[in-house]
């Protein structure tokens, strides 16, 4: 297995390439980004605003735009900015998958409060999560789809409803794989959401199973707006990272500070960040464990390699890191098979079948893989 030299990334990593020098597009696109001067940021400011001011201008609706959140940093920093930075009156929408953790749902609810904004939460009922969870479970490897599918169809749908031109998305993609560059500006699309975040499955892939009883009813939230309806509303999701310098780090101790916005009491099994993905204990969990059974790596290689990148840490503390975290089988596991009822024999005879044989290879009934500490 070959590794970048720079960050801890696996050349296996999605959508990721290792050139020559034996540095990965992701950190080929974080040194251009690196480089990148404050007059630079300020000019991409203005573009911002004029945009905003274009989208703004034609809106008829009863709001300015729609904000995707799940209660995180990143979804106070989107409405920090378009609340109180610029004065807009936005609709924050929720997906809630009934993952939250406490602090989680405390995140969530204070946004309606400090930003005094409308938000709609909406969630499928449990039963179909259930169902869902158990079944995306062994067909895809992965039990979130719910939760992917709902945060990027259920604000679309409000957005056509509302007639609401805008969408404020946070985060772009750079820093995952290195997929884009400064310019080319990425906005929300269909085809990232289908291909990337669902899998490439749908709701009508879902029906028809003979275990896990779904209607079309049941999965109303999931469907995709038409492309007539998106058309005729204007629909345009902007991601906030094209125009401000993206630092999670300094963005979480700011909504702290700023808002009252809370990390975790309890650290995480697999990753040392404490300040990610609070509205779902499954993704820091057994939905990130899935990912290092599939790939190889876990999301503590994610936040190494960003942390590497921006400065946080070196590659040989970053290594340590992962040494810790990425094999580790969190104790949601428990939580999630209670929860779903499922034996812990049929999640591992499961998972097992989606490990990925140029990473993982079978030794006298042991999975082993190369690891980047024996480099």
């Amino acid at each position: 297995m070959k590794y970048c030299n720079r960050c801890v990334y696996p050349e296996v990593a999605v959508n990721l390439f290792i050139d020559d020098e034996g540095v990965c597009s992701a950190c080929r696109t974080a040194e251009e980004f690196n480089q990148l001067t404050d007059t630079f940021w300020e000019e991409r400011k203005k573009r911002f605003e004029k945009v905003l001011a274009q989208a703004v201008s034609g809106n008829t609706s009863n709001y300015d735009c729609v904000i995707p959140v799940s209660g995180g940093k990143d979804s106070y920093y989107q409405t920090h900015k378009i609340v109180s930075e610029y004065g807009l009156k936005p609709l924050l929408v929720t997906y809630h998958g009934n993952n939250y953790l406490p602090e989680g749902d405390y995140n969530r609810d204070r946004m309606r409060h400090v930003f005094n904004a409308d938000h709609i939460v909406f969630g499928p009922s449990v039963e179909v999560l259930k169902k869902l969870n158990r079944l995306c479970f062994r067909k895809m490897g992965d039990m979130n789809w719910h939760a992917h599918c709902g945060i990027e169809t259920y604000p679309i749908q409000i957005a056509v409803k509302f007639n609401i031109p805008l969408i404020i998305w946070g985060e772009t993609s750079w820093d995952v794989s290195g997929m884009h560059d400064p310019d080319d500006f990425v906005e929300f699309s269909a085809r990232s959401r289908h291909e990337h975040s669902l899998r490439g499955f749908e709701w009508y892939d879902l029906l028809d199973d003979l275990g896990e009883k779904l209607t079309e009813k049941d999965l109303m939230w999931a469907k995709y707006p038409e492309d007539d309806e998106i058309l005729k509303v204007g629909v345009r999701g902007l991601y906030i990272g094209n125009f401000f310098k993206w630092d999670p780090n300094r963005h979480a101790k700011l909504m702290q500070e700023q808002y009252g916005w809370k990390c975790p009491e309890k650290p995480f099994e697999r990753t040392y960040r404490r300040f990610s993905n609070l509205d779902d204990r499954y993704e820091n969990g057994i939905h990130d464990l899935l990912k290092y059974i599939k790939f190889g790596y876990g999301r503590c290689s994610d936040h190494v390699s960003k942390d590497i990148r921006s400065g946080y840490m070196t590659r040989e503390e970053g290594i340590q890191l992962v040494k810790k975290h990425d094999h580790v089988v969190s104790s949601d596991l428990g939580y999630w098979l209670d929860y779903v009822g499922m034996s812990e024999e049929e999640f591992w005879k499961v998972a097992d079948s989606f490990r990925d044989p140029r990473v993982w290879r079978n030794e006298n009934g042991n999975w082993v893989k190369d690891n980047i500490w024996d480099e």
